[in-house]
């Protein structure tokens, strides 16, 4: 089956103004956002994705929700249920004649360590909407507050023509809506290529410490 490549949603999306100020690309306006330049809304980031016609293109060609999704990673994390042992192969047997191949320069975020399974599994589950990732990297970072009190921030830029995923086509009336979150689910190499700690303005009483990781994914 020939599998087709989904529009560069980001070429859509960018520049655009936020919160009076303008921003050319995914990377520059999530760093205002880490700064506390301007408000991580993502809520607001979702009505603007929604109104956008690439964006709708995305979910429309899926056939896939957040449960299907759910279930699938829950699947391909399993190591001991020998039972069950083929059940991510079929799973992503099935998932695959769906995916679509991802644009070359599309920016995903993913929140939190990266787990060292990803290279192995070939599955991550990403989003589109940098407030939503800031959002889930600090609760994250609030359950590890005593061993890794740092808050993990980690942008991915598509840069080989082979990485495989679908867009979820999430609720619109229920929190969930907020996720934008893009399944990959095959790629060559996923290679870390910069490291930086971000310097922010004090959050209430609260000092952060940010860790911005940028990856190629091929």
């Amino acid at each position: 089956m020939n599998k087709s490549m989904l529009p560069l949603l980001d070429s859509s999306l960018y520049p655009q103004i936020w919160q009076q100020k303008k921003f050319t690309n995914p990377q520059a306006l999530l760093l205002a956002m880490l700064t506390i330049d301007i408000t991580a809304d993502a809520d607001a980031f979702t009505k603007q994705l929604l109104k956008n016609d690439t964006y709708q293109d995305w979910i429309n060609s899926s056939v896939f929700g957040r449960y299907l999704q759910r279930n699938f990673t829950a699947f391909s994390q399993q190591t001991e249920d020998s039972f069950n042992a083929d059940m991510p192969l079929l799973f992503r047997q099935e998932l695959m004649r769906h995916a679509q191949y991802l644009p070359l320069e599309q920016v995903l975020f993913f929140a939190g360590d990266m787990p060292k399974s990803v290279r192995q599994i070939k599955v991550l589950s990403t989003t589109v909407n940098p407030a939503t990732d800031i959002i889930n990297a600090q609760k994250v970072s609030e359950k590890d507050t005593i061993n890794n009190p740092t808050m993990i921030i980690n942008q991915i830029v598509v840069k080989g023509k082979q990485v495989l995923g679908f867009p979820i086509r999430h609720n619109k009336r229920t929190s969930e809506r907020l996720r934008n979150e893009v399944s990959i689910l095959d790629f060559q190499d996923l290679r870390l290529v910069n490291e930086e700690s971000i310097s922010t303005k004090k959050r209430s009483n609260i000092e952060e410490s940010i860790l911005l990781r940028s990856y190629e994914l091929r």
